[in-house]
């Protein structure tokens, strides 16, 4: 499928720069099966849900993951900058370096201010491989615990591009960037749906008899890496970990058994879930990398409802949601955002998609 069939124009002053407070006041574009459209806000969640629907988030925690060093041990020591992507044992991770020109494998990195922090002040990094793109194998002169209280210390949170270009990481970001449901270290980018959500929501779905399911996704940096390919075949996406609990699996199960519906919070939510469905739609306990990568065409088995951001033109995230609401609603709907001020990306606006009545293929173009 054609790349470029998912872009469109987004004026630069649509991008959130900070969340709104409180979390759920946000607006929230309501797509409906049949693509008409309400103008609503995140609070009014509990009114299109029914009693017994499930609704499922993302409870990874995102981590300090953004490391700055420089090269040691040769004759200059240019600056460096890593973010950690995933982990690959207790003391390796693959990295997003740059600038990649300036290493090589072999090369050493010393992350950190001397002096300050981490027993000697520093974190040192061994490039064990180099890739493509920019992304290295890392191997850390700490293991375990103490590897990862060093990333504690000397990281700072990694801010999506399309922020970190216009306004640096602060303390506010530390808690903005982290959701109400945030519990198991990995991630190294936000499940920001769930970034919309509050205490007083929670209780209001629980009151309207909607129930609340956990899964984990560690989300990766490849979240916000671009589609540069021509057509949609020749992507490749970065896996990530996650877990579907079987007790998660069988409540699940047994409310859609009663006529409940699945409803995601965010893609991460929906992409794990679907990994764990069989084709009868039936979930499984799931505990692994996937790489699921969904384009119009794709039939769900899991998910009847996704609550998601705005997501950047020819990315495999408005890929997904126009799989799951037909690319031609979804292009009216970001129309519709754009010309009414909504705000995009992490901590931009929400859309509320109901799942397209029929599939849709590259026929809805």
């Amino acid at each position: 499928m054609r790349t470029d069939l998912f872009d469109f124009d987004l004026p630069p002053e649509r991008i959130a720069l900070r969340p709104v407070s409180p979390r759920d006041s946000a607006k929230m574009l309501v797509v409906q099966g049949d693509g008409v459209l309400r103008d609503r806000l995140v609070s009014d969640l509990p009114q299109w849900l029914e009693p017994g629907d499930q609704l499922v988030v993302n409870d990874t925690r995102v981590i300090p993951a953004q490391l700055k060093g420089r090269r040691i041990g040769r004759e200059t020591e240019p600056k460096i900058e890593a973010t950690l992507i995933k982990r690959l044992d207790g003391s390796r991770w693959q990295a997003l370096v740059k600038p990649a020109k300036k290493l090589a494998s072999g090369d050493r990195i010393r992350f950190g201010n001397e002096g300050k922090v981490c027993l000697l002040g520093h974190l040192d990094a061994e490039v064990e491989a180099k890739g493509a793109d920019g992304e290295v194998t890392l191997s850390f002169s700490f293991h375990g615990p103490a590897l990862d209280q060093a990333i504690s210390d000397l990281g700072v949170t990694p801010l999506p591009p399309y922020i970190a270009s216009r306004r640096t990481a602060d303390e506010r970001d530390a808690a903005d960037y982290q959701t109400m449901f945030a519990a198991n270290e990995g991630a190294v980018a936000a499940p920001t749906a769930g970034l919309h959500f509050t205490p007083a929501l929670e209780a209001a779905l629980r009151g309207r008899g909607v129930e609340i399911s956990r899964v984990t996704l560690h989300v990766g940096a490849g979240t916000f890496l671009p589609v540069k390919v021509d057509d949609t075949a020749g992507h490749r996406m970065h896996s990530e970990w996650g877990t579907v609990s079987a007790p998660t699996a069988r409540k699940l199960n047994e409310a859609r058994a009663k006529g409940g519906r699945i409803v995601a919070v965010g893609t991460t939510s929906l992409r794990l879930l679907e990994s764990a469905a069989h084709e009868d739609g039936t979930i499984q306990p799931f505990a692994g990398e996937t790489a699921i990568f969904i384009t119009p065409g794709y039939r769900f088995r899991a998910v009847d409802i996704l609550l998601t951001n705005f997501h950047l033109p020819r990315s495999t995230l408005f890929m997904l949601v126009s799989a799951f609401a037909g690319l031609h609603a979804m292009k009216q709907a970001y129309a519709h955002a754009i010309a009414g001020g909504y705000r995009f990306y992490s901590y931009g606006d929400a859309c509320l998609l109901f799942r397209a009545r029929e599939p849709h293929g590259i026929e809805d173009t």
